[in-house]
């Protein structure tokens, strides 16, 4: 059968538009790794989003080399964490939930992208190969204040990155002639250890302890303070670590002269 020259052309025309249009669903559906919900993250309960150990204190977790995971809930209308940060050359790993309707989560010009559904955790994995910033979108409509719904996704250089907590336990007044207590309490969210220092600095006194803090542990650091040597008055202190500090004022009173060394009230 012959056929002729233009009808051969249109022919494979056709057919690469065909091939074409394939590939570009194809690419749609797996390329940019756009999913619907799997049972690879599991089942929740959104009532008991709180009790669960994974999501009661939404963050990321170092879990061994240059793997992290990132546990994120999402709400009418934002994302807990909605600020995010982890290092570059990193894999990181997302579970995502939802509190009360359905969601997305959308880290634009990354490959996680996938809505979220109360009951059901949304699973992904992404590589974070250089140092930027990415917006974290909400693609499925969720309510009045939809267009709100955003976060952040920092990715920062190795050298800048960690999971150090600061908190510190200290008096707000202590009596003139007494000693009191500064505690530091450092949590190190890394599996490796940390070794830094912690400084206190009150009055005109600077003090520094080494500590080592083991991977996915903390420490306590205590500072006594004796009254005598600061002197009656307010006197502001910070405690700090690495980048991290905490401050606040002790003030040193004095006793009440109301009362009697055996606990009387100092009448003759």
């Amino acid at each position: 059968m012959n056929i002729h020259t233009y009808e051969k052309v249109w022919l494979v025309a056709a057919m690469v538009l065909i091939v074409g249009f394939i590939a570009t669903i194809t690419y749609g559906a797996v390329g940019p790794g756009i999913a619907m919900i799997d049972d690879e993250g599991g089942d929740i309960n959104p009532d008991e989003i709180n009790d669960d150990e994974r999501f009661a204190e939404p963050g990321v977790e170092h879990v061994g080399g240059n793997e992290y995971e990132v546990a994120v809930v999402a709400q009418a209308w934002s994302y807990t964490p909605s600020q995010i940060e982890v290092p570059a050359n990193s894999e990181v790993t997302f579970y995502v939930t939802s509190r009360d309707v359905t969601h997305s989560f959308s880290v634009v010009g990354t490959n996680v992208n996938t809505m979220v559904i109360p009951g059901q955790v949304s699973e992904m994995t992404v590589k974070f190969d250089e140092p930027g910033e990415y917006g974290i979108l909400c693609n499925e409509y969720c309510g009045e204040y939809h267009h709100t719904m955003e976060g952040k996704l920092n990715v920062v250089p190795e050298d800048e990155f960690d999971l150090t907590e600061l908190s510190v336990e200290a008096d707000d007044e202590v009596e003139s002639g007494n000693e009191t207590t500064i505690t530091a309490n450092v949590e190190n969210g890394m599996q490796e250890d940390l070794e830094t220092t912690v400084s206190l600095e009150i009055g005109n006194e600077t003090r520094e302890e080494a500590v080592t803090v083991p991977g996915d542990g903390s420490e306590e650091v205590a500072f006594t303070v004796d009254s005598a040597d600061l002197g009656e008055g307010d006197h502001d202190w910070t405690v700090t670590v690495d980048d991290y500090e905490e401050s606040g004022t002790l003030s040193v009173v004095t006793p009440d002269g109301n009362e009697s060394a055996d606990g009387g009230d100092g009448d003759a």
